[in-house]
Protein backbone atom coordinates (compact mmCIF):
# COMPACT_ATOMS: atom_id res chain seq x y z
CA UNK A 1 0.00 0.00 0.00
CA UNK A 2 1.42 3.52 -1.01
CA UNK A 3 0.88 5.97 1.81
CA UNK A 4 0.23 9.59 0.94
CA UNK A 5 0.70 13.03 2.84
CA UNK A 6 -1.70 15.32 2.70
CA UNK A 7 -0.04 18.65 4.08
CA UNK A 8 -2.66 21.02 6.02
CA UNK A 9 -1.50 24.70 7.22
CA UNK A 10 -3.01 24.63 10.93
CA UNK A 11 -2.91 28.60 11.09
CA UNK A 12 -4.42 29.14 8.42
CA UNK A 13 -7.61 26.32 8.70
CA UNK A 14 -8.13 27.78 12.38
CA UNK A 15 -8.51 31.00 11.18
CA UNK A 16 -10.88 30.06 8.09
CA UNK A 17 -12.67 27.95 10.64
CA UNK A 18 -13.17 30.38 13.55
CA UNK A 19 -10.78 28.56 15.54
CA UNK A 20 -8.50 29.91 18.12
CA UNK A 21 -4.87 28.46 17.40
CA UNK A 22 -2.55 31.03 16.98
CA UNK A 23 1.20 30.44 19.48
CA UNK A 24 -0.32 32.82 22.51
CA UNK A 25 -3.75 30.58 22.44
CA UNK A 26 -2.01 28.31 24.62
CA UNK A 27 -2.38 28.39 28.51
CA UNK A 28 -0.03 26.97 30.74
CA UNK A 29 -2.07 24.08 31.62
CA UNK A 30 -1.55 22.67 27.90
CA UNK A 31 -5.61 23.47 26.90
CA UNK A 32 -6.02 26.31 24.52
CA UNK A 33 -7.12 29.24 26.37
CA UNK A 34 -9.72 31.07 23.96
CA UNK A 35 -11.21 28.12 22.71
CA UNK A 36 -15.55 28.54 22.03
CA UNK A 37 -16.97 26.39 24.69
CA UNK A 38 -18.20 23.04 23.89
CA UNK A 39 -22.08 23.42 22.18
CA UNK A 40 -24.24 20.33 21.77
CA UNK A 41 -24.50 21.58 17.70
CA UNK A 42 -20.57 21.59 17.33
CA UNK A 43 -18.64 24.48 15.28
CA UNK A 44 -20.89 25.75 12.69
CA UNK A 45 -18.17 27.25 10.82
CA UNK A 46 -16.79 23.08 10.83
CA UNK A 47 -19.28 22.29 8.52
CA UNK A 48 -19.70 25.00 6.06
CA UNK A 49 -18.56 24.36 2.74
CA UNK A 50 -14.66 25.13 1.95
CA UNK A 51 -14.02 27.50 -0.94
CA UNK A 52 -11.97 26.19 -3.48
CA UNK A 53 -8.26 26.19 -2.77
CA UNK A 54 -9.41 26.58 0.91
CA UNK A 55 -7.46 24.39 3.72
CA UNK A 56 -10.67 22.94 4.95
CA UNK A 57 -11.43 21.61 1.04
CA UNK A 58 -7.63 19.91 1.62
CA UNK A 59 -9.42 17.18 3.94
CA UNK A 60 -11.56 16.41 1.57
CA UNK A 61 -9.48 13.19 0.52
CA UNK A 62 -9.39 12.23 4.31
CA UNK A 63 -13.08 12.18 4.42
CA UNK A 64 -13.76 10.14 1.43
CA UNK A 65 -11.60 7.89 2.75
CA UNK A 66 -12.70 7.26 6.43
CA UNK A 67 -16.45 7.15 4.85
CA UNK A 68 -15.15 4.31 2.20
CA UNK A 69 -14.31 2.47 5.72
CA UNK A 70 -10.43 3.16 5.54
CA UNK A 71 -8.05 4.44 8.34
CA UNK A 72 -6.13 7.88 8.23
CA UNK A 73 -3.61 9.29 10.31
CA UNK A 74 -4.59 13.06 11.62
CA UNK A 75 -3.00 15.40 14.44
CA UNK A 76 -4.49 16.34 17.54
CA UNK A 77 -2.96 18.67 20.41
CA UNK A 78 -1.65 15.82 22.32
CA UNK A 79 -0.45 13.36 19.85
CA UNK A 80 -0.89 12.01 15.99
CA UNK A 81 -4.35 9.78 16.25
CA UNK A 82 -4.99 6.69 13.89
CA UNK A 83 -8.73 7.37 12.55
CA UNK A 84 -11.54 5.39 11.40
CA UNK A 85 -15.00 5.43 11.74
CA UNK A 86 -15.72 4.51 15.36
CA UNK A 87 -19.52 3.34 14.52
CA UNK A 88 -18.11 0.55 11.81
CA UNK A 89 -16.65 -2.77 12.88
CA UNK A 90 -14.81 -3.36 10.06
CA UNK A 91 -13.17 -0.32 9.87
CA UNK A 92 -12.32 -0.39 13.40
CA UNK A 93 -10.61 -3.41 12.93
CA UNK A 94 -8.18 -1.79 9.98
CA UNK A 95 -7.10 0.52 13.42
CA UNK A 96 -5.44 -2.88 15.12
CA UNK A 97 -4.54 -4.64 12.08
CA UNK A 98 -2.46 -1.61 11.28
CA UNK A 99 -0.69 -0.93 14.56
CA UNK A 100 -0.19 -4.66 15.53
CA UNK A 101 -3.00 -3.76 18.96
CA UNK A 102 -4.07 -6.36 21.06
CA UNK A 103 -7.89 -6.64 20.70
CA UNK A 104 -8.18 -5.99 24.61
CA UNK A 105 -7.07 -2.46 24.80
CA UNK A 106 -10.00 -0.09 24.16
CA UNK A 107 -9.85 2.82 21.84
CA UNK A 108 -10.86 6.34 22.48
CA UNK A 109 -13.43 7.85 20.68
CA UNK A 110 -13.24 11.63 19.36
CA UNK A 111 -16.28 13.55 18.45
CA UNK A 112 -16.92 17.08 17.39
CA UNK A 113 -19.87 18.39 19.51
CA UNK A 114 -21.86 17.34 22.78
CA UNK A 115 -24.86 16.16 20.32
CA UNK A 116 -22.24 13.40 18.81
CA UNK A 117 -21.26 12.26 22.14
CA UNK A 118 -24.86 12.05 23.27
CA UNK A 119 -25.61 9.56 20.19
CA UNK A 120 -23.02 7.60 21.40
CA UNK A 121 -24.68 7.25 24.83
CA UNK A 122 -26.78 4.33 26.07
CA UNK A 123 -30.50 5.20 26.98
CA UNK A 124 -31.57 5.58 30.40
CA UNK A 125 -35.62 3.75 29.62
CA UNK A 126 -36.44 6.54 31.19
CA UNK A 127 -36.86 9.44 28.22
CA UNK A 128 -38.07 9.39 24.80
CA UNK A 129 -36.93 6.49 22.82
CA UNK A 130 -35.72 9.01 19.63
CA UNK A 131 -34.19 11.06 22.16
CA UNK A 132 -30.51 9.75 23.23
CA UNK A 133 -29.49 10.45 26.76
CA UNK A 134 -27.42 13.41 28.46
CA UNK A 135 -23.82 13.67 28.84
CA UNK A 136 -23.86 11.78 32.99
CA UNK A 137 -24.79 15.36 34.92
CA UNK A 138 -20.92 14.62 37.02
CA UNK A 139 -19.21 15.86 33.82
CA UNK A 140 -21.18 19.17 33.39
CA UNK A 141 -18.27 21.33 34.49
CA UNK A 142 -15.19 19.28 33.47
CA UNK A 143 -16.92 19.37 29.90
CA UNK A 144 -17.23 23.59 30.16
CA UNK A 145 -13.57 23.68 31.56
CA UNK A 146 -12.06 21.95 29.53
CA UNK A 147 -13.41 20.61 26.48
CA UNK A 148 -12.71 20.78 23.58
CA UNK A 149 -8.86 19.81 24.86
CA UNK A 150 -7.04 16.54 26.09
CA UNK A 151 -9.27 15.04 28.45
CA UNK A 152 -11.18 12.14 28.28
CA UNK A 153 -14.40 11.08 29.90
CA UNK A 154 -15.60 7.48 30.03
CA UNK A 155 -19.68 7.62 29.55
CA UNK A 156 -22.23 4.84 29.44
CA UNK A 157 -21.91 2.77 25.52
CA UNK A 158 -24.79 2.14 23.60
CA UNK A 159 -25.35 -1.14 20.99
CA UNK A 160 -24.30 1.11 17.97
CA UNK A 161 -20.94 1.40 19.45
CA UNK A 162 -18.56 -1.50 18.43
CA UNK A 163 -17.99 -3.81 20.83
CA UNK A 164 -14.07 -3.51 19.54
CA UNK A 165 -14.20 0.07 20.69
CA UNK A 166 -14.87 -0.80 24.40
CA UNK A 167 -12.75 -4.22 24.33
CA UNK A 168 -16.27 -5.41 25.64
CA UNK A 169 -17.42 -3.15 28.45
CA UNK A 170 -20.16 -1.40 28.94
CA UNK A 171 -18.46 2.43 28.98
CA UNK A 172 -16.88 3.75 26.09
CA UNK A 173 -14.12 6.58 26.23
CA UNK A 174 -14.58 9.80 24.47
CA UNK A 175 -12.97 13.39 24.10
CA UNK A 176 -13.29 16.07 22.02
CA UNK A 177 -10.48 17.23 20.54
CA UNK A 178 -9.27 20.86 20.13
CA UNK A 179 -6.76 20.73 17.42
CA UNK A 180 -8.65 22.14 14.14
CA UNK A 181 -7.42 19.85 11.78
CA UNK A 182 -9.01 17.20 13.96
CA UNK A 183 -12.35 19.33 15.18
CA UNK A 184 -12.72 19.54 11.02
CA UNK A 185 -12.26 16.47 9.92
CA UNK A 186 -14.47 14.61 12.59
CA UNK A 187 -17.41 17.66 11.63
CA UNK A 188 -17.32 16.83 8.23
CA UNK A 189 -17.11 13.08 8.41
CA UNK A 190 -20.41 13.45 10.32
CA UNK A 191 -19.09 10.53 12.53
CA UNK A 192 -17.06 10.03 15.82
CA UNK A 193 -13.66 8.79 14.87
CA UNK A 194 -12.04 5.80 16.79
CA UNK A 195 -8.38 6.77 17.16
CA UNK A 196 -5.64 5.81 19.06
CA UNK A 197 -1.98 7.05 18.61
CA UNK A 198 -0.84 6.49 15.01
CA UNK A 199 2.01 4.39 15.66
CA UNK A 200 2.90 0.59 16.01
CA UNK A 201 1.84 -0.56 19.00
CA UNK A 202 3.97 -0.31 21.62
CA UNK A 203 5.92 2.62 20.31
CA UNK A 204 6.75 5.97 21.35
CA UNK A 205 3.93 7.71 20.57
CA UNK A 206 3.83 9.96 17.42
CA UNK A 207 3.80 13.96 17.79
CA UNK A 208 5.18 14.74 14.00
CA UNK A 209 3.71 13.20 10.80
CA UNK A 210 7.16 11.85 10.38
CA UNK A 211 6.90 9.96 13.09
CA UNK A 212 3.36 8.21 11.42
CA UNK A 213 5.06 7.58 8.25
CA UNK A 214 8.42 5.84 9.98
CA UNK A 215 6.05 3.78 12.04
CA UNK A 216 3.03 3.17 9.32
CA UNK A 217 4.22 3.99 6.36
CA UNK A 218 2.71 1.56 3.73
CA UNK A 219 0.43 0.05 5.98
CA UNK A 220 -2.72 3.07 5.99
CA UNK A 221 -3.55 4.92 2.74
CA UNK A 222 -3.42 8.53 4.03
CA UNK A 223 -0.99 10.79 6.84
CA UNK A 224 -3.01 14.55 7.05
CA UNK A 225 0.25 16.90 8.61
CA UNK A 226 -0.56 19.33 10.63
CA UNK A 227 2.59 20.30 12.20
CA UNK A 228 4.07 19.16 15.44
CA UNK A 229 1.71 18.17 18.32
CA UNK A 230 1.55 21.07 21.50
CA UNK A 231 0.64 18.86 24.35
CA UNK A 232 2.81 16.23 23.38
CA UNK A 233 1.16 13.47 25.96
CA UNK A 234 -1.74 12.01 25.20
CA UNK A 235 -5.25 12.78 26.89
CA UNK A 236 -6.50 12.82 30.38
CA UNK A 237 -9.17 10.08 31.31
CA UNK A 238 -11.42 10.76 34.13
CA UNK A 239 -14.22 8.17 35.33
CA UNK A 240 -16.88 10.29 37.15
CA UNK A 241 -19.18 7.15 37.24
CA UNK A 242 -17.10 5.23 40.17
CA UNK A 243 -18.10 6.12 43.69
CA UNK A 244 -15.33 8.01 43.90
CA UNK A 245 -13.98 9.92 40.78
CA UNK A 246 -11.02 8.69 39.12
CA UNK A 247 -7.74 9.72 37.01
CA UNK A 248 -7.18 6.49 34.64
CA UNK A 249 -4.68 7.80 32.92
CA UNK A 250 -2.49 11.47 33.51
CA UNK A 251 -2.36 13.62 30.91
CA UNK A 252 -2.96 17.20 29.25
CA UNK A 253 -4.85 18.40 32.00
CA UNK A 254 -3.40 17.89 35.46
CA UNK A 255 -4.66 15.94 38.56
CA UNK A 256 -4.51 19.93 40.01
CA UNK A 257 -6.83 21.37 37.89
CA UNK A 258 -9.22 18.60 37.89
CA UNK A 259 -9.41 18.63 41.35
CA UNK A 260 -10.05 22.66 41.83
CA UNK A 261 -13.55 21.21 40.09
CA UNK A 262 -16.61 21.22 42.20
CA UNK A 263 -17.35 17.80 42.21
CA UNK A 264 -13.99 16.22 41.86
CA UNK A 265 -11.95 17.41 44.89
CA UNK A 266 -11.62 13.82 46.14
CA UNK A 267 -10.21 12.31 42.62
CA UNK A 268 -7.81 9.84 43.11
CA UNK A 269 -4.97 8.74 40.00
CA UNK A 270 -4.55 5.35 39.39
CA UNK A 271 -1.72 3.49 40.91
CA UNK A 272 -0.41 6.80 43.31
CA UNK A 273 -3.74 6.78 45.00
CA UNK A 274 -5.19 3.48 44.13
CA UNK A 275 -4.72 0.25 42.70
CA UNK A 276 -7.20 -2.68 40.98
CA UNK A 277 -5.65 -5.60 39.26
CA UNK A 278 -9.09 -6.59 37.48
CA UNK A 279 -8.98 -3.60 36.35
CA UNK A 280 -5.52 -3.76 34.94
CA UNK A 281 -6.42 -7.03 33.73
CA UNK A 282 -9.24 -6.28 31.68
CA UNK A 283 -8.59 -2.26 31.58
CA UNK A 284 -11.88 0.74 30.52
CA UNK A 285 -9.32 2.91 29.10
CA UNK A 286 -5.90 2.56 26.76
CA UNK A 287 -2.48 3.08 28.69
CA UNK A 288 -2.83 0.41 31.56
CA UNK A 289 -2.43 -2.77 30.77
CA UNK A 290 0.16 -3.06 28.48
CA UNK A 291 3.91 -1.83 28.35
CA UNK A 292 4.08 1.69 25.77
CA UNK A 293 6.40 4.06 24.34
CA UNK A 294 9.36 1.94 24.26
CA UNK A 295 12.02 2.97 21.50
CA UNK A 296 14.61 0.48 20.18
CA UNK A 297 16.78 1.27 22.86
CA UNK A 298 16.80 0.27 26.91
CA UNK A 299 15.61 2.96 28.66
CA UNK A 300 16.61 4.00 32.04
CA UNK A 301 14.82 6.21 34.63
CA UNK A 302 16.56 7.95 36.79
CA UNK A 303 13.93 8.76 39.69
CA UNK A 304 13.71 12.68 41.02
CA UNK A 305 15.60 12.62 44.31
CA UNK A 306 13.45 14.84 47.12
CA UNK A 307 15.82 17.18 49.53
CA UNK A 308 15.68 17.18 53.27
CA UNK A 309 13.07 19.79 52.51
CA UNK A 310 10.96 18.28 50.50
CA UNK A 311 12.30 20.12 47.34
CA UNK A 312 13.80 18.34 44.40
CA UNK A 313 17.40 17.66 44.88
CA UNK A 314 18.93 18.00 41.17
CA UNK A 315 22.61 17.39 41.94
CA UNK A 316 22.19 14.33 43.58
CA UNK A 317 20.14 12.72 40.88
CA UNK A 318 22.58 14.16 38.46
CA UNK A 319 25.04 12.29 40.45
CA UNK A 320 22.98 8.89 40.21
CA UNK A 321 22.92 9.37 36.76
CA UNK A 322 26.63 9.65 36.17
CA UNK A 323 27.02 6.39 38.57
CA UNK A 324 24.31 4.66 36.30
CA UNK A 325 25.99 5.57 33.25
CA UNK A 326 29.90 4.83 34.66
CA UNK A 327 28.14 0.74 35.67
CA UNK A 328 26.60 0.13 32.27
CA UNK A 329 29.75 1.05 30.53
CA UNK A 330 31.78 -1.45 32.74
CA UNK A 331 29.36 -4.15 31.11
CA UNK A 332 28.33 -2.83 27.84
CA UNK A 333 31.68 -1.08 26.51
CA UNK A 334 30.16 -0.82 23.20
CA UNK A 335 26.62 0.78 24.44
CA UNK A 336 26.15 4.45 22.88
CA UNK A 337 24.83 6.13 25.30
CA UNK A 338 22.15 8.74 25.46
CA UNK A 339 20.59 10.92 28.20
CA UNK A 340 17.25 12.65 28.32
CA UNK A 341 17.78 15.97 30.39
CA UNK A 342 15.11 17.88 32.87
CA UNK A 343 15.04 21.09 34.91
CA UNK A 344 18.13 23.74 34.98
CA UNK A 345 21.14 23.44 32.34
CA UNK A 346 23.52 20.51 32.83
CA UNK A 347 26.89 21.96 34.42
CA UNK A 348 30.18 20.37 32.43
CA UNK A 349 30.86 17.97 35.52
CA UNK A 350 27.29 16.81 35.12
CA UNK A 351 27.29 15.63 31.45
CA UNK A 352 28.13 12.02 30.56
CA UNK A 353 31.36 11.85 28.42
CA UNK A 354 30.88 10.61 24.94
CA UNK A 355 27.22 10.64 25.32
CA UNK A 356 23.79 11.86 22.92
CA UNK A 357 22.35 14.27 25.02
CA UNK A 358 18.93 16.07 24.92
CA UNK A 359 17.42 18.56 26.92
CA UNK A 360 13.73 18.08 27.33
CA UNK A 361 13.51 21.70 29.02
CA UNK A 362 13.44 23.71 32.07
CA UNK A 363 9.82 22.35 33.15
CA UNK A 364 7.39 19.50 33.60
CA UNK A 365 5.17 21.03 30.40
CA UNK A 366 8.01 21.03 28.33
CA UNK A 367 9.45 17.64 28.89
CA UNK A 368 6.03 16.56 27.93
CA UNK A 369 5.70 18.18 24.66
CA UNK A 370 9.00 16.85 24.50
CA UNK A 371 9.13 13.42 26.09
CA UNK A 372 8.49 11.03 22.47
CA UNK A 373 9.83 13.37 19.99
CA UNK A 374 13.49 13.10 22.08
CA UNK A 375 13.26 8.81 22.32
CA UNK A 376 12.51 8.48 18.96
CA UNK A 377 15.48 10.95 18.17
CA UNK A 378 17.88 9.04 20.72
CA UNK A 379 16.85 5.92 19.12
CA UNK A 380 17.66 6.93 15.37
CA UNK A 381 20.88 8.27 16.45
CA UNK A 382 21.67 4.85 17.57
CA UNK A 383 21.85 5.02 20.79
CA UNK A 384 21.55 1.62 22.83
CA UNK A 385 20.36 2.84 26.07
CA UNK A 386 19.19 5.81 27.25
CA UNK A 387 18.87 7.66 30.52
CA UNK A 388 16.04 9.99 31.63
CA UNK A 389 16.20 12.19 34.14
CA UNK A 390 12.80 12.09 36.22
CA UNK A 391 10.73 14.79 37.47
CA UNK A 392 8.19 15.37 40.41
CA UNK A 393 5.35 13.45 40.11
CA UNK A 394 2.84 16.66 40.29
CA UNK A 395 1.50 18.94 38.06
CA UNK A 396 2.08 17.60 34.13
CA UNK A 397 5.25 15.66 36.32
CA UNK A 398 2.82 13.05 36.40
CA UNK A 399 2.04 12.19 32.65
CA UNK A 400 5.49 12.60 32.52
CA UNK A 401 6.27 9.52 35.01
CA UNK A 402 3.84 7.91 33.82
CA UNK A 403 4.91 7.19 30.15
CA UNK A 404 8.08 7.39 31.43
CA UNK A 405 7.75 4.24 33.62
CA UNK A 406 5.95 2.39 31.06
CA UNK A 407 8.79 3.01 28.78
CA UNK A 408 11.54 1.76 31.36
CA UNK A 409 13.16 -1.53 32.02
CA UNK A 410 13.83 -0.35 35.44
CA UNK A 411 14.26 2.42 37.73
CA UNK A 412 16.93 3.97 39.70
CA UNK A 413 15.62 5.57 42.95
Amino acid sequence: MRTELQVIDTAALAAELGFAWGPADTAADGVPAAQPKAHADGPAAAGAAASQGSQAALLDQAVALLRRGETVAFPTETVYGLGANALDADAVARIFAAKGRPSDNPLIVHVSSVAMLESLLESDGNEDANRPRRLPAVYAQLVDSFWPGPMTLLVPASSKVPRTVTAGHATVAVRMPSHPVARALIERCGFPLAAPSANTSGRPSPTLAAHVMADLGGRIPLVVDGGACRSGVESTVVDGLRPVPAILRPGGVTYEQIRAVPGFENVTVYSKHFVDKLLEAAPTTPGMKYRHYTPNADVVLIEAVRGSEGAGDKPAQRRRLLAEAAQIRSVQQDCVLGVMRTGPAVDAADAVQDAVEVHLGSTAEDAARSLFMALRDLEARGCTVILVEGVPDEGHGLAVMNRVRKASSRAVQ
